[in-house]
């Protein structure tokens, strides 16, 4: 089951992460692997992870947010049966504290970033008769987070591109689904507690992991199992959906 053998996978922000988990998931199980990152650099460690497991793996670097960039690398790709929209970026701030710079920034990546890597994607689902996208949402886009304003927007869009995409691209065998996590353990996460909360990284860590009514953060692997599931064939039922992937944060949060 879950087999992504004779597969080919796009995977945006697969350099760290939960990126990197599902690269390296994704290639365990059979997929030729192409993560994009900004620089080549940056997907180094998750190459040099697949290449040792004997995985197929290439690296592109791209900025998602520009749409000459990302048409070059999936026209020197070519045809895919899987894409995954992991890039994207964070933010902290309200509506009236966000600098409207940042706002562009965050909506550039995390939004129009996700809608060019799909209207890039479509030719080579349509040339290969199928196609499976993922969008990377959040719990912010069920509840909205505090501090988080141009973050929970953006997120909350990726939702809404889901459901249309799925909608638009059902009747050419191509499924859209998207996966909300709530916090997961990542080197992003880490250096965010370093840099804002010296001397208290232990408490602030285990703050935010009690955040998650099941007690603890998520591992990159759990987000890369679901996203392998919804890849597979297995899934072959499903689109139009989101997964919240959260500890109980949504439902049990009270």
């Amino acid at each position: 089951m879950f087999s992504l053998v004779n597969k080919t996978a796009v995977i945006t922000g697969g350099g760290s992460g939960i990126g990197k988990a599902i690269a390296v998931t994704f290639a365990a199980q059979g997929a030729a692997v192409h993560v994009l990152e900004l620089t080549t650099e940056a997907a180094a460690d998750t190459k040099s992870t697949i290449t040792a497991a004997g995985g197929k793996v290439s690296v592109h670097a791209c900025n998602v947010a520009n749409k000459d960039e990302v048409n070059k690398v999936f026209a020197s790709i070519g045809a895919i049966d899987i894409l995954v929209n992991n890039a994207g970026v964070a933010h902290i701030g309200k509506a009236d504290t966000t600098p409207e710079a940042d706002f562009d920034r965050v909506m550039s990546i995390n939004v129009k970033g996700v809608y060019h890597c799909i209207a890039a994607a479509i030719p080579g689902f349509r040339a290969n008769g199928s196609g499976v996208i993922i969008n990377m949402a959040s719990i912010a886009a069920w509840v909205g987070l505090a501090d988080r304003f141009v973050y929970s927007t953006a997120k909350g869009a990726v939702m809404a591109m889901t459901l249309s995409v799925a909608k638009d691209y059902m009747h050419e065998n191509i499924r859209c689904n998207s996966i909300s996590p709530a916090r997961v353990h990542t080197p992003f996460v880490d250096g965010f507690i370093a840099k804002n909360y010296p001397g208290k990284e232990a408490e602030m860590f285990e703050k935010l992991s009690a955040s998650q009514p099941i007690g603890r953060m998520a591992k990159p692997e759990e987000v890369a199992a679901l996203a392998l599931y919804l890849a597979s064939d297995e899934a072959s039922f499903i689109t139009g959906c989101d997964y919240p992937i959260d500890g109980g944060f949504i439902k049990l949060n009270n």
